[in-house]
């Protein structure tokens, strides 16, 4: 079953255009499949495949006018994981400028500009999306409001990935599926890499400190590598769009952190299955860590969907006194706590609200979080 994601309506209002549409996101997150659907009657698309040797040898001494004749009749392309062509971004240019009436869509399964350059071949020539897992409030609009909050606990230990949502019963078999064959497939292209032990360990690690401060001298201690390699990880592992980093605010106070980060994961279903935590939330210590990671996800997602671009931060001080988010979009500030119960009361730090009162402090539980989202 098919679940229409947002970003296709973006997509069909950028088709009249010359510029070409470049879609990242992490493999298995719904991209070709997206695109199939937005084409499925179209006659007029070519499609490449970026990862055979075919493709990349087509591309090795591309020309406008070999390119014309590989196109034929053909007014859109399709190069499906794209960032696997050497000078992506240097190819994609010289069809953009040169090949007249021809519709470029290429997707990558990590950000192009890692190995490729693809930003500055490519200013002013691009609309640039990110697709996510899927999203509560695009299920929603598939199904109901009430029948998927219904599933929320279980999307708390699942997750959004596509097949997982589609495939009910078998969503332990197809994570595990995701994240032993897919996960860091491009990390382990790009670094040359035989085995994946290294970068498993790294990844475990951060599964257990989702909420917390991650110091990278304590992962270096860990995992068994150097600092310089812990911080390369973690950045290829956040351009192939598995994680992404989220750094302290501090803006008056002493006290406040101003170098710390967090980790989080872009779909829970993957950070629990990297360290096989798939007990119900019944019976689980980390429910709290698992709300967190998820509402920061869900308002990622929202965002990005709208075309809203906030900046994030936590907050934190020397005594401990936090929140979990500090969102800022068009020079407005919010600050969020997210707890799973709500039962519990939780007030804005003292120290916050004195030193920032122009900032609005909200918490987000079970209850409340679809006003959010």
């Amino acid at each position: 079953m098919y679940i229409q994601r947002f970003l296709e309506n973006i997509i069909r209002q950028k088709l009249d255009d010359k510029k070409a549409v470049i879609i990242y996101g992490a493999r298995q997150v719904g991209k070709t499949t997206l695109l199939r659907n937005i084409f499925k009657d179209d006659k007029n698309v070519l499609w490449l495949y970026g990862d055979q040797p075919q493709t990349q040898s087509l591309f090795e001494n591309l020309t406008p006018e070999k390119f014309k004749t590989l196109t034929g009749p053909k007014n859109i392309v399709i190069i499906d994981e794209a960032q696997m062509i050497e000078n992506i971004g240097l190819k994609l240019k010289t069809i953009t400028d040169y090949a007249q009436n021809i519709k470029v869509i290429a997707t990558g399964s990590s950000s192009f500009d890692l190995a490729n350059k693809i930003n500055e071949p490519l200013t002013g020539r691009k609309w640039e999306y990110q697709l996510l897992p899927l999203s509560f409030k695009e299920v929603c609009a598939q199904k109901s409001p009430a029948e998927e909050l219904s599933n929320l606990e279980t999307r708390l230990i699942y997750g959004y990935y596509p097949d997982v949502t589609t495939n009910a019963g078998k969503e332990k078999e197809t994570l595990l599926e995701l994240v032993n064959s897919y996960l860091y497939k491009d990390i382990l292209i790009w670094e040359n890499l035989k085995k994946a032990d290294k970068i498993t360990k790294l990844l475990q690690a951060l599964a257990f400190q989702i909420g917390s401060q991650v110091s990278y001298n304590e992962l270096a201690s860990l995992v068994g590598l150097d600092l310089k390699t812990i911080e390369k990880y973690i950045d290829l592992l956040e351009k192939a769009f598995v994680l992404y980093r989220v750094l302290s605010f501090s803006r008056n106070l002493r006290n406040e952190l101003k170098a710390s980060r967090k980790v989080y994961f872009y779909d829970n279903g993957v950070r629990n299955a990297l360290i096989s935590a798939f007990n119900p939330i019944n019976l689980r210590d980390d429910t709290g860590a698992l709300w967190e990671n998820f509402m920061m996800s869900e308002m990622f997602k929202k965002d990005i969907y709208s075309k809203n671009f906030a900046r994030r931060w936590f907050w934190r001080t020397q005594q401990q006194q936090e929140i979990d988010l500090i969102r800022e979009a068009d020079g407005v500030y919010s600050a969020y706590e997210f707890k799973w119960s709500s039962s519990k009361t939780v007030s804005c730090p003292k120290t916050f609200k004195t030193a920032y009162p122009d900032i609005n402090f909200a918490v987000i539980n079970k209850d409340n979080f679809m006003d959010y989202i």
